[in-house]
């Protein structure tokens, strides 16, 4: 099955604020099941129902984390870092396969989840898988945010990481589960596996 992407999402980095699921979802039928492309905690704790799931591909970006967080992985006074995607390279991740049933539902739930503070852009992406090219919905970093970590050094970064404490957890554990996660799904992350490294010296 296909999925004609909306015409409006072509520029959604520009129009998030006016963006809603209903808009997202404009040129759905009703009746295909959707992909979502997973880089970070989605792939240990999507939080959905899911029909298939395959290692996929995104290019044009990379995973980092570039993004303060003060709430979930961080405090105000404190903040740690998440993952977002980057302009530039590419990303191995996992897309889920959303029942079109579901879909209403679950895209409703994403919303909640990652576009609280406007630090991502969602955008329709070509995943490439090894059975076919699929449409998912990817949540890119949005650069003009106010969480947005650029150029920080390694120093700052790994002390955000280690002390870093949330609502959802230590920032360190957050880091630790994905660095897992990519691991049992066979996929290496050298910028991710040299960060757990050097992790490891910090302590």
């Amino acid at each position: 099955m296909s999925f004609a992407v909306p015409a409006g999402c072509a520029g959604l980095a520009k129009t998030r604020q006016a963006l809603s699921v209903d808009d997202l979802l404009a040129g759905w039928n009703g009746a295909d099941d959707l992909w979502v492309f997973a880089y970070g905690s989605l792939i240990w704790h999507p939080g959905f129902a899911w029909r298939e799931r395959r290692l996929a591909t995104v290019r044009g970006y990379h995973r980092s984390l570039c993004l303060w967080s003060h709430d979930h992985r961080g405090s105000p006074d404190n903040p740690g870092l998440v993952f977002g995607l980057d302009r530039g390279g590419c990303c191995r991740g996992v897309a889920f396969q959303i029942a079109a049933c579901d879909v209403p539902a679950v895209f409703q739930a994403l919303w909640r989840r990652e576009m609280v503070t406007g630090a991502y852009s969602p955008r329709w992406l070509t995943c490439h898988t090894e059975a076919a090219p699929v449409r998912g919905l990817v949540f890119l970093l949005n650069r003009a945010c106010q969480e947005y970590a650029a150029d920080i050094g390694d120093e700052r970064l790994l002390a955000s990481v280690r002390n870093a404490v949330g609502h959802s957890g230590p920032c360190l554990d957050y880091v630790m589960e994905t660095e897992r996660a990519l691991r049992a799904h066979g996929i290496d992350d050298w910028r991710l596996g040299d960060l757990v490294r050097k992790l490891g010296q910090v302590f």
